[in-house]
């Protein structure tokens, strides 16, 4: 079974990606969101060349091998890229078996516990507190996520003080039985991360994400050794030499694979084992309602180091709404994994249909 098709339908932030087998076998798979215009040009003119004519089975080393033949120009675009092949296949191989993709890779459909993901720095600590406490009546969210600082803030905050006035604001406004986390987007070094890190302690948090640049291992590294909270990191990483430093070095306590970043779900699942083997849990970066989401469901449902609750995004995404059903629903604080076969929803025609397509055809 041949690869025999590539097309891209973009329609940006967004750019949903169909598989074509020679035997007319079909899947669709996702690029990581924003700037998918330029992903897709990289998808047609650097990376199709290499998937085109392959063995639509070997799904994990098609996707190595296309990160590898484009050695020069490493990581994030022809990452992105790669990932919207790779995931296509996925969908490709469960349809023709009638397997959801978390069987294929070790699990069953299950629903997974969700946390409330805000993704807001322009929100006054108490209207913040009293959105997340209506979410947690309303959907049964037993878990949210804030940030903190500002992204790749140098030490600042959004506004001063926003940061020592939010903390507390979201304990009291939650309550203890209420797991809290909190991201700060590169923001700090060392020494604040570390003050920040001991006020999230004092409130009883539970994870301390990205809190330094997540290019300077070592910074985070001292952040981890210095903290009793658990520290997060490692989204925007996609070498995987570098997650195995980060790993063996103990930089973080939690480990973040995104899928659409690193590549695809057999590279997450690489490090999801290295994970493992370090005793380690992974709870992958999701952070919006795109088919990221779903992807991250079908991961959680099948390796054995999860966290206790997977990332959730509780903003609008006009961008993403409609893209594909069933759509994503909280219930009780859980998220359901797709059933059907492949991932277990349908991309919108209408949605295809107002997309700029692209095609690559093996010769």
């Amino acid at each position: 079974m041949k690869i025999k098709r590539i097309e891209s339908f973009t329609r940006d932030p967004l750019c949903i990606v169909k598989v074509t087998t020679d035997d007319g076998a079909e899947g669709f798979g996702q690029m990581a969101p924003f700037h998918a215009d330029i992903t897709a040009m990289v998808l047609h003119k650097q990376i199709a060349r290499h998937a085109l004519g392959a063995d639509a089975t070997d799904i994990a080393g098609l996707a190595q091998r296309c990160i590898e033949a484009e050695y020069k120009f490493p990581w994030s675009y022809v990452c992105r890229a790669t990932c919207a092949i790779e995931t296509a296949l996925w969908d490709l191989h469960g349809k023709r078996e009638r397997k959801s993709v978390c069987e294929f890779i070790g699990g069953k459909p299950r629903t997974i516990p969700v946390y409330g993901s805000s993704m807001r720095r322009d929100i006054k600590p108490q209207d913040e507190a009293d959105r997340l406490a209506r979410l947690r009546d309303s959907k049964g969210f037993g878990a949210f996520k804030i940030r903190v600082g500002k992204v790749c803030g140098h030490d600042q905050d959004q506004w001063p003080g926003r940061t020592e006035a939010l903390i507390p604001a979201i304990r009291k406004a939650l309550g203890d039985g209420v797991r809290l986390l909190a991201d700060g987007n590169s923001c700090y070094t060392p020494k604040r991360a570390i003050e920040v890190g001991r006020l999230l302690e004092a409130h009883r948090f539970a994870h301390f994400e990205e809190p330094c640049p997540y290019w300077e291992l070592e910074w985070t590294q001292e952040v981890t050794a210095a903290l009793d909270i658990p520290v997060a990191g490692g989204e925007q990483d996609n070498d995987l030499a570098q997650w195995r430093r980060m790993i063996r070095m103990r930089a973080v306590d939690i480990v973040q694979p995104d899928v659409c970043y690193i590549g695809g779900l057999s590279r997450a699942l690489r490090v999801a084992q290295m994970a493992a083997e370090a005793k380690l849990p992974c709870v992958p970066h999701s952070a919006n309602l795109s088919m990221v989401s779903v992807f991250t469901l079908h991961l959680l449902a099948a390796i054995p180091n999860p966290g206790p609750h997977m990332e959730f995004s509780i903003e609008p995404t006009p961008w993403a709404q409609g893209l594909y059903t069933p759509a994503l629903e909280v219930h009780d604080g859980r998220v359901a994994v797709p059933e059907g076969p492949g991932w277990g929803v349908a991309i919108s025609d209408d949605w295809l249909a107002t997309a700029d397509r692209a095609a690559s055809d093996a010769r």
